[in-house]
């Protein structure tokens, strides 16, 4: 007798037990969303690009963070937006950081970005959220980013040549261990964009790969 197939996690479920048993580190916070968010040879040169082109549009851009996560990077951007409406998936994440980051011009929602309706802005960045999802729930925010000018993706990729998007269960890994890694222009997702230009490439000290990050004009 064959046995039943089990099925995956829903998404919010394991991004609620990541967060829950600390599996991607544990700096003492309530939520920590790992050393990528908090590395500061990651995070500052990052930091430091998106604020110079924040910063060079003479009307200030309305900013959706899809995937804000605990709020490190977020927190030192909202300054440079006329909005920043920060989204994640994990209902108590999202009221921790209501509570710990409060600004004017500062909104938190708590959607899946892969199925729910996502907010109205000028630019979307999407930093290492992508690589943990599965190409379904990929391409159903692929869908969904044509409303935006501008996107700054950051996925952590292999140092060489690869075959990207090979497909994973949603999980707290990502595809570098099957030497891929998520690439929007490529299939099965084909985003249609007007220019792309890198911003920036680190090499992750801990792990394997080079974090990356992109800035497409659709």
């Amino acid at each position: 007798m064959n046995k039943e197939k089990k099925k995956p996690w829903a998404t919010k479920d394991v991004m609620e037990q990541i967060y829950e048993k600390h599996l991607w580190g544990n700096n003492g916070d309530e939520f920590y969303s790992g050393s990528g968010s908090h590395n500061e040879y990651i995070v500052q040169p990052y930091i430091k690009f998106v604020t110079s082109f924040l910063n060079s549009f003479k009307t200030p851009l309305t900013v959706c963070d899809l995937g804000c996560g605990d709020f490190n990077i977020g927190k030192q951007l909202v300054k440079h937006s006329e909005k920043y409406i920060a989204v994640d998936i994990v209902p108590n994440l999202i009221k921790y950081n209501q509570q710990k980051f409060t600004a004017e011009n500062l909104e938190f929602h708590c959607l899946n970005i892969a199925n729910d309706e996502l907010p109205k802005g000028d630019c979307a960045l999407i930093r290492q959220v992508l690589q943990h999802l599965s190409n379904e729930e990929i391409l159903n925010v692929t869908k969904k980013l044509t409303q935006y000018k501008y996107l700054i993706i950051t996925e952590h990729l292999p140092e060489t040549d690869f075959i990207p998007n090979k497909d994973i269960v949603t999980s707290l890994g990502i595809r570098l261990k099957k030497k891929s890694g998520v690439n929007l222009l490529a299939s099965p997702f084909n985003l249609k964009i007007t220019n792309q230009k890198e911003l920036l490439s680190i090499t992750a000290k801990e792990h394997k790969g080079v974090i990356t990050t992109t800035l497409y004009t659709l």
